[in-house]
């Protein structure tokens, strides 16, 4: 059985407890048309129904038959992972369907609520859990499709880079295409150069494990044309540019781009829609050796622009450049792109809030509307491009790090210089990780804006 599906039953027993879900502003008038025993049962236990606020009520015979739980209408897919991850072990059910979008907020928060990345953990140790009946008007298929991708996001970030190089990278993508009869074809090593791959090359040379790209197909050759681009370096030490000891812990989250293009493919090849979907993946290591490309290098590129090296720690625009390049070269309708790019979006937007560029004013738009509905927050950044003099090399076309300043505004003007001939792009500069744990979201890999792009799309391509 699907981990997700363990979550839920079809159907109430004698056993299942009732789930009264309440929030602050309700309460007093939904506790008017209880019956005395519910009510001084409220009155006895304090219950407010504040947000993550819990109360259990017993029958006769001290079994659990009633559960009131404080939620917010704001936040209630987050509250309902949170009563998944608090209740006792037992059957539930919503004691009263809610409108259908709520009904399926609650569902996906009660999957994500149950997520454990448990592969290195003794899986007799795991006690049993609660169980939610299916909420009668949620949307099953967007629920399943929605966790399904987010835990595969997650795993993916979450697998240490021993056990996912670049190799393991393209085999989740092998796996993924044969379960949606896609295709799945593999440019590795020297043939990257010899394909003309020459940045995905040069910054994966130095790695034992060869550097790859992962080139996925699925639908139509005559559809609308989709082409998503996800950094996938699986471990980033900085290169030459060594990281301090601090800074690597976190590195095996640096090929989170790949993650997400991953999950978003498989949500958007679940759904069916009628679209040419491609997605390409620079899969590399980037590792110290005595062939490590050097900061103030000049490197050739698959668009025909060079590159000097400002820092070999900025390797992610440089694998992320030639993908961008061969994309644009089919001339997409769409292309979008998800990378762990810059400590600069952090610092302007912080760890949970993802930041994207794009000249396409609709499909901002259409972003904007779809963070807020979905809860899965997003943030426009602006591509400035009188900022573009700052990438200026006075010995190569462009400079990959350019004048300080503005960092991740000058990674996507950099990304900007490969992507001539896309209909439409946008980039976005992300996470990828929970630095803390919460109801649903445990620290570690996290899938930031997936719902929201995965809806934003339906928009132009459902």
């Amino acid at each position: 059985m699907t981990p997700v599906l363990r979550d839920f039953a079809a159907r109430a027993s004698a056993a299942t407890a009732q789930l009264y879900l309440l929030t602050p502003e309700n309460l007093d008038r939904w506790r008017r048309k209880q019956n005395r025993t519910v009510t001084t049962w409220l009155k006895a236990s304090g219950f407010a129904a504040k947000p993550g606020e819990i109360s259990l009520m017993a029958n006769d015979a001290g079994a659990l038959r009633q559960v009131f739980a404080g939620v917010s209408a704001h936040n209630l897919l987050w509250d309902a992972a949170g009563l998944r991850a608090r209740l006792p072990a037992g059957r539930y059910a919503l004691a009263a369907p809610p409108a259908t979008n709520d009904a399926t907020r609650i569902a996906l928060g009660w999957a994500l609520g149950g997520y454990r990345f448990a592969r290195y953990k003794n899986k007799a140790k795991t006690a049993g859990a609660p169980v939610l009946v299916w909420p009668a008007g949620a949307d099953r298929a967007a629920v399943m499709a929605a966790a399904r991708a987010i835990f595969l996001t997650r795993d993916l970030i979450n697998t240490p880079a021993a056990d996912l190089g670049p190799a393991e990278l393209a085999t989740a993508a092998r796996s993924l295409a044969r379960a949606h009869k896609a295709t799945c074809r593999v440019i590795t090593g020297a043939a990257l150069a010899k394909n003309n791959y020459p940045l995905i090359h040069t910054v994966g040379r130095a790695s034992a494990r060869p550097p790859r790209l992962i080139d996925l197909r699925w639908g139509p050759a005559r559809a609308p044309r989709l082409t998503l681009v996800g950094k996938g370096v699986v471990f980033d030490t900085g290169g030459l540019d060594l990281k301090p000891s601090a800074s690597m812990l976190g590195m095996k989250k640096d090929m989170g781009g790949a993650a997400h293009v991953l999950g978003l493919a498989q949500m958007i090849m679940t759904a069916g829609w009628r679209l040419r979907l491609r997605v390409l993946i620079p899969a590399v290591e980037n590792a110290v050796a005595g062939n490590a490309y050097r900061p103030s290098d000049v490197l050739a590129s698959r668009q025909g622009l060079s590159v000097e090296v400002g820092n070999t720690d900025a390797e992610g625009r440089l694998v992320l450049a030639d993908a961008l390049a061969e994309a644009a070269r089919e001339k997409p309708d769409m292309v979008v792109d998800f990378a762990t790019l810059t400590g600069a979006q952090r610092v302007a937007c912080g760890p949970d809030l993802p930041s994207y560029f794009t000249d396409d004013e609709a499909f901002s738009q259409a972003l904007m509307t779809a963070a807020a509905d979905t809860g899965d927050p997003l943030w426009r950044l602006p591509l400035h491009r009188p900022y573009r003099p700052l990438l200026d090399s006075k010995i190569a076309d462009i400079h990959s790090t350019g004048k300080a300043g503005p960092g991740a505004i000058l990674a996507a003007l950099f990304l900007d210089s490969f992507i001539e001939g896309a209909k439409s792009w946008t980039h976005i500069d992300l996470m990828a990780w929970n630095t803390t744990d919460r109801p649903g979201r445990p620290q570690g890999g996290e899938a930031q804006g997936l719902r929201a792009v995965f809806e934003a799309l339906r928009g132009r391509f459902g």
